[in-house]
């Protein structure tokens, strides 16, 4: 099992320092089993945080995200949070005036993340596969640089399925509903 874990840990650093040294935009931590983000990292490409605009943290086992995590990569563009075990965003979230794009299916939600409401360029949503029943219907459709929410496999409400153009000006994607059995 230590072996195992030496493993994952040289493979985190790997790709931290590719990422350092080559100066690119993205960081692929996807798939590293982590439960949560090193804190060493943060030393480590405190040269180049800011140039940092893509970050996959994809199926891991995180169950938070800090607010130093989002004020670090505070010139992200795009974050893939699928498959862990997120049931909150840290309230910072806000400050990511660049963020385009967030994928958080597949985690643990069980109320659509208000903070993501207000980030003011946030164009694609993904919350496919939580458990959020409720929906902030009036924040959404304020959302200017919103073009899509996936809300499909999530157990909302019908009040959610009757946002249809041109009430939002984003697509909703949500799952078939089920039909009523009959008695």
């Amino acid at each position: 099992m230590q072996k195992r874990m030496g493993e994952a840990v040289a493979r985190v650093a790997r790709k931290v320092n590719d990422t350092v040294e080559n100066k690119t935009d993205s960081l692929d931590l996807a798939n590293c089993k982590l439960m949560t983000f090193p804190v060493g990292i943060y030393k480590a490409m405190r040269s180049v945080t800011e140039g940092i605009h893509h970050i996959s943290l994809a199926n891991n086992e995180l169950k938070s995200i800090t607010s130093r995590f989002v004020t670090t990569f505070s010139q992200l563009r795009e974050l893939n949070l699928a498959g862990n075990y997120l049931h909150r965003l840290p309230e910072e979230i806000t400050s990511l005036l660049h963020l385009r794009a967030i994928n958080l299916s597949r985690n643990r939600f069980r109320r659509f993340p208000e903070p993501l409401a207000t980030v003011p360029s946030l164009e694609t949503i993904d919350l496919e596969e939580n458990e959020i029943a409720e929906v902030p219907t009036e924040k959404l459709a304020s959302m200017a640089s919103l073009r899509s929410l996936n809300l499909r496999d999530n157990p909302v409400g019908p009040e959610v399925r009757l946002l249809v153009r041109p009430l939002v000006p984003f697509d909703l994607l949500l799952s078939p509903e089920e039909p009523i059995p009959e008695a």
